[in-house]
C-alpha cells in the first residue's frame, strides 16, 4: 500500500465497488441554475447506501483487509455516517463491527449503525477521546482500525464519487469550472480533488465547512494543519473534526484545494431549498456545499458548478427545526 491516494488507486477502488456501491446520478435543477445565473450540478450521495458517501471508503477499506484478519472484525469511530458505512460493509462480509460514537451523535444515526448489526459504544466527546476507546477495543479483540478518513484505502473509496462526476459531466457535455464538497477530516474533498487532477486539472476544487470548524481552509491557506477552537458548536455534526489528516491535508495543499465557509443560517436555508425545491432531504453536514453556493461564496454566473450532497441521516426533529428555522 502507498502512503499517498492515487488516481490507479481510485480506479482500483471503483472496480471493487461496482456492483455494490450505487453509481449515483448528477441532477440538474432548472430553478437553481435561474437563481444562480450558471449550471448547477449536484451530486446526491444522500441516495448512496447507507445515506452518505461514507460506503465507499469503508467497504473499499474492508476489502483490502486479509480474510483471516478481516475474520476478527472491524472497530471504527464516527458521529454517524462513517459509523454506518463500516457497520453495512461489515455485515456484507458477515464479520463483527463495533462502533464508537458521541452520546449526542443524532439518535437516528445510532440507530442505524446497529441496524446493520454494528456494536455501538458512547462515548462524552468533550471529556473522552475516541481514538483512544476505539484503539482499545480493537487492541482487546484483535480487531482492525478503520479509519474514517486519514487512509490511502478510505480516501480511494471516496475518490470514487469523483470518478463518476467526470463520467457524469461528460455525458451532460459540461466541463466543471468549480466542484464543492463538504469537508469534515477532508477524505472526500481529497479523495474528489485526486480522481480530477488529470481528467479537468482546470477545475478548481473547494472545501466547504461550517464557521467555526473551518480548520481545512485555514490550513490550506496558512500551508500547514490547523486546529479549531475547542468549544465551537454547529449543526452539522457529521463535519465537527477537530482537523484534517495528515495524508488528507497533503493531498488538497498538493492538489490546490481552497476553503469556503457558511453558519448554520445558511446551511438551514439550504437545507429547505433541497427539501422545498428539490425534493430532496440533507443532514445539515451534507448541504454545506449547496449552502455555499445559495450564499453567494461562489461566483456562480456563466459557470458550470459540481456540489455534493454528502449524506441525509438526519433526525425527523433536526430536520423539522432546520426548515422552520430557515
Amino acid at each position: 500500500m502507498s502512503d499517498a491516494p492515487s488516481r490507479a488507486g481510485i480506479e482500483a477502488a471503483a472496480k471493487r465497488l461496482s456492483g455494490v456501491a450505487v453509481r449515483t446520478p448528477l441532477i440538474e435543477s432548472p430553478a437553481l441554475n435561474e437563481i444562480t445565473g450558471g449550471r448547477v450540478l449536484l451530486k446526491p450521495e444522500i441516495l448512496q447506501r447507507t445515506g452518505s458517501f461514507k460506503f465507499r471508503g469503508a467497504y473499499n477499506f474492508l476489502l483490502q483487509i486479509a480474510p483471516d484478519t478481516r475474520a476478527n472484525g472491524v472497530v471504527a469511530y464516527s458521529s454517524g455516517n462513517h459509523a454506518q458505512g463500516v457497520a453495512a460493509a461489515a455485515q456484507i462480509y458477515g464479520i463483527p463491527a463495533t462502533i464508537v460514537m458521541p452520546m449526542d451523535a443524532p439518535n437516528a444515526k445510532i440507530e442505524n449503525t446497529r441496524s446493520y448489526g454494528a456494536n455501538v459504544v458512547t462515548y462524552d466527546r468533550e471529556n473522552e477521546s475516541r481514538e483512544a476507546i476505539a484503539a482499545g477495543i480493537a487492541n482487546d479483540a484483535g480487531a482492525t482500525l478503520v479509519p474514517p478518513f486519514d487512509h490511502v484505502w478510505t480516501i480511494e473509496g471516496q475518490g470514487t464519487v469523483g470518478l463518476e462526476i467526470a463520467s457524469q459531466c461528460h455525458e451532460f457535455g459540461a466541463a466543471p469550472d468549480d466542484v464543492l464538497v463538504c469537508c469534515g477530516g477532508g477524505g472526500l474533498t481529497s479523495g474528489i480533488a485526486m480522481a480530477l487532477s488529470d481528467s479537468h486539472p482546470e477545475t478548481r476544487i473547494h472545501a466547504v465547512e461550517p464557521h467555526d470548524f473551518d480548520d481545512a481552509g485555514r490550513s490550506l491557506a496558512a500551508g500547514r494543519r490547523l486546529s479549531n477552537e475547542p468549544g465551537a458548536s454547529s449543526i452539522c455534526d457529521a463535519l465537527l473534526s477537530p482537523c484534517t489528516g495528515d495524508i488528507t491535508f497533503a493531498a488538497m495543499r498538493d492538489l490546490g484545494v481552497t476553503g469556503l465557509s457558511v453558519s448554520d443560517d445558511e446551511v438551514r436555508a439550504a437545507m429547505a431549498f433541497a427539501w422545498r425545491t428539490l425534493k430532496l432531504v440533507t443532514e445539515p453536514g451534507g448541504a454545506v456545499a449547496l449552502a455555499a453556493i445559495l450564499s453567494g461564496k461562489i461566483e456562480t454566473s456563466g459557470r458550470t458548478i459540481v456540489a455534493i450532497l454528502s449524506g441525509g441521516n438526519v433526525d425527523a426533529a433536526m430536520f423539522a427545526a432546520c426548515i422552520d428555522g430557515a
